[in-house]
């Protein structure tokens, strides 16, 4: 606690606002809210009495304070004023809560101040002034003071940083324990968990670094605020600051999929004839995406351009292949692409990372298959076909052979029955 708050006086409590505006980063009237619920505190202890709302307003300009006490005006539909009311009847929920004249004030009584004032509204009596407070009423109020201090700087921070929700921000490496990665913000400390980290990145004390803020939470009275460098929103948000024709909105980012530390694809579009999105996110000599490249530690960003024909879109998702043609099942949102074999390695991509990228990008589901591939699916789904009439033929087959082969057997029983008859 600051030398100021040794002692409850006024008359240093004002000189101490701006410092404490200051060093806290709070509003001044919210300090000097803080510094009357003090005094407030401080007043009751030493001059007020048990049940009593005692307020004040303190005023720094004037080094002074002024106190009063609050009653709320009450009549017989609110309070019981039968003072023989027992225990048993205040339990009651129905019962109406007894009148206790510390915090209640009769209409009536209100009205001789106030003829326009009505149940239920505040009354105001003014208290006389006192400037000098006891040890205990003191330590009360010194203790009020930092309490709310800290309250109002925690809630200052809570607001700040969440309304930085969903932005990139620069913070510095301070410590790394149990694989989180604590980041200094300025004002707090924010949280990199294993799972927001990029794997193939390794994060050294002291390193700058852009980080996206995921989400910010408070509890238990402490603002946690988690950060990420493994979310698609960061690629989007790096190139939101770094391309001015993103950040004025002629150009939109449509999709993104991301394989955090390999590699992203990201599909744009224009929103003004005339503009090319590429060439704007490219940059000249390629600038602009070289910049994302390297604050993303060398990770490959591919650029495509959206296109409301799904087999254009997939066909230029699956680059650097160069593709033949795209058949599409709209119902099952199926894609199956034909390329050519020296292409086949090319799109599908290392453990199958480009047309996964790809299939993420658009929301289709893409099999790759060469000329080849394609036409022996073809004629093993018409194989299949036909091998199936040759079947029933079989079977007639059989049926007639069985059937022949009884009517055999029948001739030769009644030639045997024949002769014995004749015997």
């Amino acid at each position: 606690m600051n030398q100021e708050f040794q002692n409850v006086n006024i008359k240093e409590l004002s000189g101490a606002v701006s410092m404490i505006c200051e060093e806290k980063g709070l509003d001044k009237n919210k300090v000097i809210e803080i510094i009357g619920d003090a005094l407030a505190a401080a007043y009751k202890k030493d001059y007020g009495k048990k049940g009593q709302i005692i307020k004040a307003n303190f005023d720094p300009s004037t080094q002074t304070a002024s106190f009063y006490q609050i009653k709320e005006v009450v009549d017989e539909s609110t309070r019981n004023f039968d003072e023989q009311m027992d225990q048993t009847a205040q339990l009651d929920e129905d019962a109406l809560p007894r009148y206790n004249e510390e915090r209640d004030i009769r209409l009536k009584e209100a009205k001789k101040f106030d003829k326009n004032i009505k149940v239920g509204e505040e009354f105001k009596i003014d208290l006389p002034p006192e400037n000098k407070f006891g040890r205990v009423a003191a330590q009360n109020a010194k203790q009020v003071i930092i309490q709310k201090l800290r309250e109002a700087e925690r809630n200052n921070l809570y607001e700040e940083f969440k309304d930085k929700e969903g932005e990139v921000i620069s913070a510095t490496v301070q410590r790394v324990e149990n694989r989180n990665v604590y980041l200094d913000l300025g004002k707090m400390v924010g949280v990199l968990f294993p799972g927001e980290q990029v794997p193939s990145e390794t994060y050294r004390i002291g390193q700058r670094i852009k980080v996206y803020v995921d989400r910010v939470s408070q509890e238990f009275k402490d603002t946690t605020v988690i950060l990420s460098r493994s979310n698609p929103k960061l690629v989007s948000k790096l190139f939101y600051l770094e391309v001015p024709e993103i950040f004025s909105g002629t150009v939109k980012i449509v999709s993104i999929a991301r394989e955090p530390g390999s590699r992203s694809k990201m599909s744009i579009k224009s929103e003004e004839e005339g503009i090319d999105p590429i060439g704007s996110c490219v940059g000249q000599k390629g600038i602009r995406v070289q910049a994302i490249i390297d604050e993303l530690g060398g990770e490959k960003i591919d650029i495509i351009e959206y296109n409301e024909d799904p087999k254009i879109y997939i066909s230029q998702a699956l680059a650097p292949a160069k593709v033949k043609f795209v058949e599409i099942d709209e119902k099952e949102k199926k894609a199956i692409v034909t390329v050519d074999p020296d292409q086949l390695s090319l799109a599908i991509g290392k453990r199958g990372q480009n047309v996964r990228l790809a299939a993420k990008l658009t929301g289709w589901k893409i099999d790759v298959l060469t000329e080849e591939d394609s036409q022996a699916q073809e004629e093993v789904a018409s194989g299949k076909e036909d091998s199936e009439e040759p079947k029933e033929d079989q079977n007639e087959e059989k049926n007639d052979q069985s059937a022949g082969k009884d009517k055999k057997k029948n001739n030769k029983k009644k030639d045997e029955k024949t002769k014995k008859e004749k015997k």
